[in-house]
């Protein structure tokens, strides 16, 4: 497949954010907002907003509407109109059939109950590999990675080395319920927006060998890419959905703290400006190189 190009680029930095709607923007995804839009900005580039919605089942109601509001409250500022997942369902098949012609996927019958007691760490072992064996129907599809290695250059994490069967085995790309994987669906998305740059949660360090894998398959380029550290409370526990995330507020402060975890240098007296101020400091002193690559620890208030 050849790549699909956006027109009307403003240059050649396009970075982008896609945040899920299955819960309220918290601070662990403002850290990983503000870390792609300082990025993309401090080059003079596009940066666009994309809604992960294709995972249905997980959607909480409201709660898109809530991130778009605190992202705006916040003084962020998208340069396209706002693109969603499930407007790219033909163009995530389509991706799948040419995998399918070329023999890369395959038909699974496997329930995770029967994996983990084959492979305790969760490792595909490829049992489906060669055909469904007597008895399975195709439940999924999954990626082939034998013999795949992946080599790759992380701007924050520096350099990367995964053996895709070793480290994954065969990842699904089309689950059992019948959506498309985030691995497939996210490769797409990025190639439909040409995105050069991909600043994210180390959280998805492991996903981008196989998405770079997708990419050189399909024949789309693949970005650059940067893995900013996560952020955890006082007992080292990630900040997320699932757990007691700080709440985000519509203050300078909470962007100031949320700068600080990334480790930038901005003076304290930044907290009495307004938004608009704050964020031309930060674009001003961005610096990728600044981000640390371990944990950034904030208290829960």
């Amino acid at each position: 497949m050849k790549d699909k190009q956006v027109l009307g680029l403003k240059s050649d930095y396009r970075g982008r954010f896609a945040p899920s709607p299955t819960g309220k923007l918290h601070f662990g995804s403002l850290v990983a907002a503000m870390a792609s839009y300082a990025d993309a900005k401090s080059h003079g580039g596009h940066w666009s907003l994309r809604i992960d919605d294709i995972d249905t089942p997980r959607i909480v109601a409201n709660s898109e509407l809530h991130i778009l509001s605190k992202l705006e409250h916040l003084g962020f500022q998208w340069d396209s109109e706002i693109v969603r997942q499930s407007n790219h369902l033909n163009d995530y098949q389509e991706a799948i059939n040419y995998l399918e012609k070329y023999q890369l996927i395959y038909d699974c019958g496997c329930s995770r109950k029967e994996i983990k007691q084959i492979s305790p760490n969760g490792i595909y072992p490829g049992t489906c590999r060669n055909g469904l064996k007597d008895g399975k129907i195709a439940r999924l599809k999954r990626f082939n990675t034998i013999g795949h290695e992946i080599s790759f250059f992380d701007q924050i994490q520096g350099q990367q080395h995964f053996s895709l069967e070793e480290n994954s085995g065969d990842f699904i790309i089309h689950r059992a319920d019948g959506i498309f994987a985030y691995q497939l669906a996210v490769v797409v998305d990025d190639c439909l927006a040409n995105i050069t740059h991909v600043v994210r949660g180390i959280d998805l360090l492991d996903s981008t060998p196989k998405q770079i894998l997708l990419q050189q398959m399909l024949g789309y380029s693949s970005p650059i890419y940067a893995h900013i550290p996560l952020i955890v409370d006082p007992k080292n526990n990630k900040l997320g959905k699932k757990t007691n995330a700080l709440e985000v507020h519509d203050d300078v402060s909470t962007l100031y703290n949320a700068a600080l975890c990334l480790g930038q240098s901005l003076e304290r007296d930044i907290i009495d400006a307004n938004k608009e101020e704050f964020w031309q400091a930060l674009i001003n002193n961005w610096q990728l190189k600044s981000i640390p690559k371990a944990p950034s620890i904030v208290k829960l208030s």
